[in-house]
């Protein structure tokens, strides 16, 4: 299929739009704040990043709060129902201010509002919201923003699309050396539970020279992590030259002092030759996260995953073959519709197996215009409660033994800012994705320091710095 890149006269026209805003809001008599917040996922936030940029190039200053701030924009998450609620709650608190500020903009955009069913229901219950606009329209952010100031009218704006990719948006990033790069957008897999496929359109991969272009750029301004983003990277590229595999050796290639990381693989598309690839490299995160979702064949068949433990077991196996200090992190829902205990025990049975460091767990969410939610759900949720803490406990006993090989290694480190497990120290990342705390100043900060570790935790490290 197509690519459907956004033509350099479209965003000419919105920089045009940019300037229009500028010449509006530099009237005001004081200049004017925007108080931004991203929910959800790491693609979420880059986003957030873009629109930022967009806003700081129209004149806005940010603030940390909304109470004093001209235009206030939400960028939501639709994954789980958790995140909806608290998007509508944060928008319910916001009435008053609007109240005592008639002239602030308030704008709520991203997954969430994708979906017909939330954009009716933000439009109905929310009518001092005076911008809504989905996923495939964040280009137009410019645009949109200027016809509220100009119409005094609220803009709903939500296209149906297989997507889009626009290059060469402004980006306001929130580290000064750690920084997030998409290379491909939307999802084709089409799981059961999940609503990306519907809010994030068909998979679209950027060329493989915008990617190249951007991560040198980036590393030539001192940047020293860099995040590679996608919905399933592991399909970056499929139908073209450079697969995922390629692009990383491309990647790796460039000189400097810098990690490369990405996230997130599915294992329908994980590959002997990615995991290699990692083994073989000189900046690549020795940290695989690897979503398994249910140690169930039968529950990952009903989940259209489309791949069974035999397969994911033989990756898990592969990669600690050719990696011997690789980090496996993964993402397992508990309670999905039609599971049953002997499901549960598999999954737990899994867990065992592989041993994981960490695991992000989930109850499942069901999310309307997904075929699961139209699946039987016999089980009730106290049950499924009960299983949740059980599979924490198991996680939890694993996890206590996980970084304990670690005690007297000395890792390499990019310091990131004030500890986790005390404030007086100052915490990072290792190579393999580990929570490093450890002594020193914030000179240290954004730079790569050795650190011999002296003490394991479940979550983390402590160490001392090699001089």
């Amino acid at each position: 299929m197509p690519i459907t890149k956004v033509s350099e006269e479209e965003l000419k026209d919105q920089r045009l739009f940019i300037r229009r805003v500028c010449a509006v809001i530099h009237v005001f008599d004081h200049k004017p704040l925007a108080y931004t917040h991203s929910y959800g996922c790491q693609q979420n936030v880059s986003d957030g990043e873009k629109l930022d940029g967009m806003l700081a190039d129209m004149g806005f200053g940010f603030t940390d709060t909304p109470d004093n701030a001209d235009l206030v924009l939400y960028n939501t998450c639709a994954v789980r129902e958790n995140a909806e609620n608290r998007v509508f709650g944060n928008v319910g608190a916001l009435k008053h201010l609007k109240e005592k500020n008639p002239d602030m903009v308030i704008a709520v955009c991203g997954c969430m509002v994708q979906q017909e069913h939330i954009a009716e229901r933000m439009h109905k219950r929310f009518p001092y919201v005076d911008l809504i606009f989905g996923t495939h329209v964040l280009h137009k952010f410019p645009e949109l923003l200027y016809s509220i100031y100009e119409k005094r009218k609220r803009v709903v704006c939500i296209p149906e699309s297989d997507g889009v990719v626009a290059e060469g948006l402004p980006v306001r990033r929130e580290s000064s050396f750690r920084a997030s790069v998409p290379i491909m957008y939307g999802c084709n897999n089409f799981c059961t539970y999940c609503v990306v496929p519907k809010v994030r359109g068909r998979e679209r991969s950027r060329e493989p020279e915008s990617v190249i272009s951007e991560v040198r750029g980036l590393i030539e301004k001192g940047y020293k992590e860099i995040l590679l983003l996608g919905q399933n990277v592991n399909s970056y590229g499929k139908g073209g030259d450079v697969d995922f595999p390629e692009l990383l050796r491309k990647l790796d290639a460039i000189d400097g002092e810098f990690v490369i990381s990405f996230m997130t693989s599915h294992p329908r598309d994980c590959s002997h030759e990615l995991i290699d690839v990692i083994a073989d490299s000189r900046h690549i995160s020795h940290h695989l996260h690897l979503p398994v979702q249910s140690g169930s064949d039968r529950i990952l068949k009903l989940m259209n995953r489309h791949y069974d433990t035999k397969r994911y077991l033989d990756l898990v196996q592969y990669a600690r073959s050719r990696i011997a200090d690789i980090q496996l992190t993964t993402d397992i829902i508990v309670g999905f519709p039609g599971e049953q205990r002997d499901d549960f025990d598999k999954t737990l049975e899994l867990m065992k197996a592989v041993k994981y460091d960490s695991a992000f767990t989930f109850i499942y969410s069901r999310r309307e215009g997904t075929k699961a939610a139209e699946m039987d759900d016999p089980v009730p949720d106290e049950e499924k409660g009960k299983w949740f803490r059980e599979l924490l406990d198991v996680q939890g006993a694993i996890g206590e033994k996980a970084y304990e090989k670690y005690v007297g290694m000395t890792l390499r480190v990019l310091c990131e800012g004030r500890g986790r497990t005390d404030g007086k120290l100052l915490t990072g990342k290792s190579r393999q994705n580990i929570i490093v705390d450890f002594v020193g100043d914030d000179g240290l900060l954004g730079s790569f320091v050795d650190v011999k570790i002296t003490k394991s935790l479940p979550w983390a490290l402590v160490g001392e710095v090699v001089k």
